[in-house]
This record gives structure tokens, C-alpha cells and sequence, in this order.
């Protein structure tokens, strides 16, 4: 039911979510239909029309896909819904970790014929890290092939949860036209042209079925919720309110997912996905309070308004109206003019304005209180998880995690003219995209763009075409490569001695070096009797981690290896902490380029769905890309191939593909690790 967005909201009241999904599932055809049927937008917004609120950027238009998270915000029912539009495409899955990072709730949407999809399981995994609760969302069940159990399988084998479906489709593909609401045993028919469904008696031909699938529902709660259990076990049923109230603790809980079904672009079960979003999911008031740490000690900070402020800034973007940073809000209140504090940056900051975000358009507020969702304009050192307080209350907040990049080009102003300007702009995507980085090489001098995938950089650098008008030249990708130890060397001396008028150095150490099961750098001390002092042992720790930066093979960094200082000496005069970091970094690499390395090259999971005609030539073709073929299903008319390829051999795969599909062919990528690179080997 539509209502006006109230101007202050009870906490209890406020539903701050995200739509996840993988690419084309129809994130954004939910989104939009949310704010067309809660009176928010007065026209239906089409991705194919390029007329959506919240892909308002030119590329995602352009493109047809979300590329930037979006926050809108609507209301339903009396309650105030924080909606963020998330991108699908796995380069962009930076975007989604850090707005996960912020939400109490989701929805997952499926598609009904493709059921789980790569990056529905990738942005899942994100969700769970974050205990985030779900509902799903079974979509596009007009299409040809659509099956709601087939989908309903597909989440249970893959995602592992207990999905408990409360809706039993009325009609199939073309013939969709509603659901039975099986808490209330009543169905729900929509017909072209009207907004509101109509509810009438469940139809004479799906009573039984309907009657069986409540039962299944009851049996499969009652299984995970005491309350429910003992209810059914007194009166071998249990009542729509024992229901909903299971099903609502099971959610946020996450020991079940509630799944409903529809059609979001013939706008057809959305209103009930609205209801399961005020009824299932969790408002601020019923989330465990946040945690953080300052000087060393953890703190709490539960979601009321008359507590310390402290908030997370898990966006930055630039507009024409100024910088923007977006917060989550999580104890406190703010008001325009307050001073807060940047822990961080150990700097106080003013709060220009305070925003409600709706896509690109924005409306002032006076104030805002825990449990929000808004930007605020006048912070200049806030970086995408920065954590701001309140200055006499500090507090650290976790922030969102930041995948390492995978793929570099070099970038060049084709004008030496526009230099200056290239950098600034490098600068300033940077700080809004923390998954994107700038360096300098130092060899080549060449400013290098790092990101997740092709499709990043290339939007990264568009973006600055259009926002600068800036002709840029882009070098051919590369990846990035990673040296591991896979034999080491015991009893490895170094001594570094230096003496050149003045205080001398000295630094004598043994190392052992041996591969660690797995990526990342273990250093331990085996030292006895004190012949090493304690802060000697760090400065050689951070000297070896200096050393991890250029491996022997081709100055890449290393990871999966173990280092163990097991003796050493020192000089009662020329001992230092730099000396013993000098020996820890020139003693590290000497021992590396005694051990057996090798070169790992990151790979990844790729799904291709083609036509059964073009399998063939799609299979040759991945072979000779190094590809591993892992699976393939078959589908009528089509098939889907999964294979494990290195990232190098993937670059114009897309064109490729196109071109031996006769363009009816796509394919996903996400990154699953590394792997020994064939014949990158030093052996001593």
C-alpha cells in the first residue's frame, strides 16, 4: 500500500536493505517497481529504455547493467525502506562488499530459468560474511523454461540454506498471472494494466497442491523453530500468525530463507515482496549492536539515537553539488553544522549538509539519527571506511574488506597538456573506488591502473573521459602476478656489516625459510637464550616483509611462505633496529633466490552459455586458453559449460565468443585463486 515517506520514523520502522543478485537477474526491475508502487516514481522505469531511477550514470545506460551501487528510499506500510541497488557483474563486486558492510537485510533475486548463477553464489558468500539475512526472490517466471522448483533446488544444493517457500505459482511461463499465498491460503491474480493484485479463493485445480505445499512449509518450520515445533506437535498444524512469526525469527536468525516468486517486469508479486520485507526482515532496533575498538579496548554501540554518534562512510562519490559521502549511521544523531571526529585521519570534520539520497537526486534534512542511511556534504578526509564519532566518544569501526586488484594497464594523457589533469582524475577514482589503485612503475615510469577485471578499467577509464574530456591511451591489461616458495632452504646466514665513519651497523641473523600451506606470510622467532633481542626479532620481521615486495622470478610479490629467525648475533655498539631491518630484507631475498620458486598466475571460474550447435568450437577454444573444463549442463536448445582459465588468457574472450556464437553466446567470470604458472620456475 502506498503512504507518504514520514518525516521521522520509529526505529522498529526502518528497513535498511540491498537488492544482490548476478547480472540480468532483474536487481534493478525489483527496485524499480518498489518505488513505482510505493508511490515514489509515477512511471515505471526500464532498463531497456534506460529510464531507471537508480542506473542513472550514462554507462550503466549505455551498458544496460549497474555498475554503482544506488540508494533510494521509499515507504510501505508505515515503514521507511533504505533500498541499494547493487551491481551484478563480478568486477564490480567491491561495490556490493561495502554496501553489504552496512545493511541489515537483503533480498536475493533468482532467475527462475537459470536458477543459481555464478555471482548469485559470490555475492551470497558476501552476505554470509556479514550474517546479513535474506529473503529471495524468484524472478522472471513468465519466461519460456521458468520452474520455481527447479530454481527452489538450485538454492538449496548451492547456497546450502533451508529455503522455505510461502507461494505456490498460479499459471506457467506466458501464462503466469499470480501466486497462492500459502500463511493465508488465499491467491493473489494480477492482470495486465493493474498496479494491485486482486485477492480471490485459492482455484479449484491448485487447492490440493496448495494444501500439500502448506503442509511442507509447516513440516519444514517446525523442524527449525521450538516455538513452531511445539505447536505442530500439539495440534499437528500450525496457525498463519505461529507462521509468520517462525518465519520472521528463522530469517533473521539465518537459519531459513523465505522464497517468494513473481514476474518483477510484468509487475507481478511485488507487493508481497514488499510485505516479506516489512514482515521477515530486521530493523536496526534488531540487529546486535556494533562493535569497535579504540586504544585497544572494544567497545558497543546499539542502535539509539541519544548515544555517542558514530557512522560509517561506505561511499564516496563526486557530483556537481559537491563531494558526497555516504553513511550508515549505527548510534547518535547528527545535525547540519555538528563537528565530528575522523579517528582515522585523527582530524575533526564538519558536516556541511545532510542528505536523503534518492539515485541522483537529493533532498535536505535538518538532522539524522541512528539506524539512517544518508550523504552528507563538507567532509574532506573521509575515505570509504572511515569511521566518524562523536569527538569526546571514539570509536573504530570495522571496515568493509577491499579485494586486491587483479588486472593493470599503463595510462598515458595523449596531450602532455592534459598530465596534471590525468593524475587528478586518477586521484579522485581512487578515492571513490577503493578496489581501484595508481601507481608509478618505477622501472618504466609509467602510471599503472589497477583493478577487478576488464570491464572495471575500461568503465574506469571512460568515466574519466567524460568527466574530463581527457584523451587517455591504455596499454594492454596485465595481471597480477605472485611468486611463492614450493622447497626452502634451512640455516640461511646473513651478516650485514657496514662501517663508513661514525656509528657502524651490524646485524647477523639465520633464517629458515619453507612453503605455507596456502597464501599470505607467517614470521616466528626460534631464537633462545637472548641472542636476538625482542624488538631486533620485529625489525627483522618487517625487513623481511619489506623483501616480500620483489620475488626472484620476475620481481613480483611473494606470498605462501613461512620464515623462522633461529639464531643470530648482535654488537654491543653498532647494533640497531635499522641494521637488523636492513639484515631481515637483504638476508630474505638472498634466501629466496636460494629456494625452489615459482610463479602463480590468478585464475578464474568461467561459466559460458552458448547454443548446442556451438559447443564445440567454445570447448576448443577454451583449451587452447589453458582452460580446465570443470562441468556443462544441458538445457533445451543451449549448454553450459564451466571451466577454470587463467585471468591472462581471457582478455578479448568476449569478442571471441561473439564472434563463434553468432553473438547468442555470454559467459561469467570470478576469480577463485591462484595457480603454478607452467614453465615460471627457479630451482637452485
Amino acid at each position: 500500500m502506498r503512504t507518504e515517506l514520514p518525516l521521522t520514523t520509529p526505529l522498529s520502522a526502518v528497513r535498511n536493505l540491498g537488492i544482490l543478485a548476478h547480472v540480468d537477474a532483474g536487481k534493478t526491475t525489483v527496485t524499480e517497481r518498489f518505488l513505482y508502487l510505493t508511490g515514489s516514481t509515477h512511471k515505471r522505469g526500464e532498463v531497456h529504455d534506460g529510464t531507471t531511477v537508480t542506473d542513472f550514470d550514462p554507462q550503466e545506460r549505455d551498458r544496460g547493467i549497474t555498475i554503482f551501487a544506488a540508494a533510494v528510499t521509499c515507504a510501505w506500510d508505515g515503514h521507511r525502506i533504505n533500498l541499494i541497488d547493487t551491481p551484478g557483474h563480478v568486477d564490480f563486486a567491491d561495490e556490493v562488499e561495502r554496501s553489504l558492510r552496512v545493511l541489515d537485510g537483503a533480498i536475493a533475486v533468482f532467475d527462475a530459468v537459470a536458477g543459481v548463477e555464478p555471482q548469485s553464489e559470490s555475492v551470497w558468500r558476501q552476505a554470509d560474511r556479514y550474517g546479513v539475512p535474506r529473503i529471495a526472490f524468484v524472478n522472471k517466471l513468465d519466461r519460456t523454461g521458468a520452474d520455481l522448483d527447479t530454481a527452489v533446488a538450485s538454492i538449496r544444493e548451492r547456497l546450502h540454506p533451508a529455503p522455505l517457500v510461502v507461494q505456490l505459482p498460479i499459471g506457467t511461463e506466458a501464462g503466469f498471472t499470480g501466486v497462492v499465498d500459502l500463511l493465508r491460503m488465499r491467491a493473489l491474480v494480477w492482470t495486465d494494466g493493474d498496479d494491485t493484485a486482486e485477492e480471490l479463493p485459492v482455484p479449484e485445480g491448485l487447492l490440493e497442491e496448495a494444501r500439500r505445499r502448506r503442509r511442507l512449509l509447516e513440516e519444514a518450520v517446525a523442524e527449525l523453530h521450538q516455538g513452531a515445533l511445539e505447536e505442530f506437535y500439539d495440534g499437528s498444524a500450525l496457525s498463519a500468525e505461529t507462521l509468520r512469526t517462525a518465519l520472521r525469527d528463522l530469517t533473521r536468525t539465518s537459519e531459513g530463507v523465505v522464497v517468494l516468486c513473481g514476474s518483477a517486469y510484468r509487475n507481478r508479486g511485488i507487493e508481497p515482496l514488499l510485505d516479506a520485507v516489512v514482515a521477515y526482515l530486521p530493523s536496526p532496533s534488531d540487529v546486535p549492536a556494533v562493535r569497535g575498538t579504540y586504544d585497544g579496548g572494544e567497545q558497543e554501540r546499539a542502535a539509539d539515537p541519544q548515544l555517542p554518534f558514530a557512522a560509517l562512510a561506505f561511499k564516496v562519490s563526486a557530483t556537481a553539488t559537491g563531494r558526497l559521502t555516504y553513511l550508515r549511521i549505527y548510534s547518535g544523531t547528527i545535525e547540519k553544522g555538528d563537528t565530528v571526529w575522523d579517528p582515522g585521519a585523527r582530524r575533526t570534520e564538519r558536516i556541511g549538509r545532510i542528505l536523503r539520497v534518492q539515485a541522483d537526486r537529493h533532498e535536505r534534512l535538518d538532522r539524522a539519527v541512528a539506524g539512517d542511511i544518508v550523504a552528507v556534504i563538507g567532509l574532506k578526509s573521509a575515505r570509504a571506511g572511515s569511521t566518524l564519532c562523536a569527538p569526546d566518544a571514539p570509536l573504530v569501526l570495522e571496515p568493509p574488506t577491499v579485494a586486491d586488484p587483479v588486472v593493470s594497464v599503463a595510462v598515458e594523457a595523449r596531450r602532455s597538456t592534459d598530465t596534471d589533469r590525468l593524475t587528478s582524475a586518477l586521484a579522485r577514482l581512487a578515492e571513490e573506488d577503493p578496489s581501484l589503485t595508481v601507481r608509478t612503475d618505477g622501472e618504466t615510469g609509467q602510471t599503472v591502473l589497477s583493478g577487478m577485471g576488464e570491464l572495471h578499467l575500461e568503465v574506469a577509464v571512460e568515466k574519466i573521459r567524460r568527466a574530463t574530456g581527457v584523451e587517455v591511451n591504455v596499454g594492454r591489461p596485465r595481471v597480477a602476478y605472485r611468486e611463492t616458495v614450493v622447497r626452502g632452504v634451512s640455516g640461511m646466514v646473513f651478516r650485514h656489516v657496514k662501517q663508513d665513519g661514525g656509528a657502524g651497523q651490524f646485524a647477523h641473523i639465520v633464517l629458515d625459510v619453507e612453503p605455507l600451506d596456502g597464501p599470505g606470510f607467517e614470521f616466528r622467532s626460534a631464537v633462545v637464550g637472548g641472542r636476538v633481542p625482542q624488538e631486533y626479532v620485529r625489525s627483522v620481521e618487517a625487513g623481511c616483509r619489506d623483501a616480500l615486495t620483489e620475488g626472484p622470478i620476475g620481481g613480483f610479490p611473494v606470498t605462501g611462505l613461512r620464515v623462522t629467525l633461529t639464531d643470530g648475533a648482535t654488537h654491543v655498539k653498532d647494533s640497531s633496529e635499522q641494521a637488523f631491518r636492513t639484515a631481515g630484507r637483504l638476508g630474505l631475498r638472498e634466501a629466496l633466490r636460494a629456494c625452489t620458486t615459482v610463479l602463480l598466475e590468478p585464475v578464474v571460474e568461467v561459466t559460458v552459455t552458448v547454443p548446442e550447435d556451438a559447443v564445440g568450437g567454445v570447448l576448443g577454444d577454451l583449451a587452447a586458453r589453458r582452460g580446465r573444463v570443470t562441468g556443462s549442463t544441458a538445457r533445451t536448445g543451449s549448454a553450459t559449460v564451466t571451466a577454470t582459465v587463467p585471468l591472462a588468457e581471457l582478455f578479448g574472450y568476449a569478442t571471441r565468443l561473439r564472434s563463434r556464437t553468432q553473438g547468442r553466446g555470454t559467459f561469467t567470470a570470478r576469480p577463485t585463486g591462484y595457480a603454478p604458472a607452467p614453465g615460471a620456475v627457479t630451482v637452485r
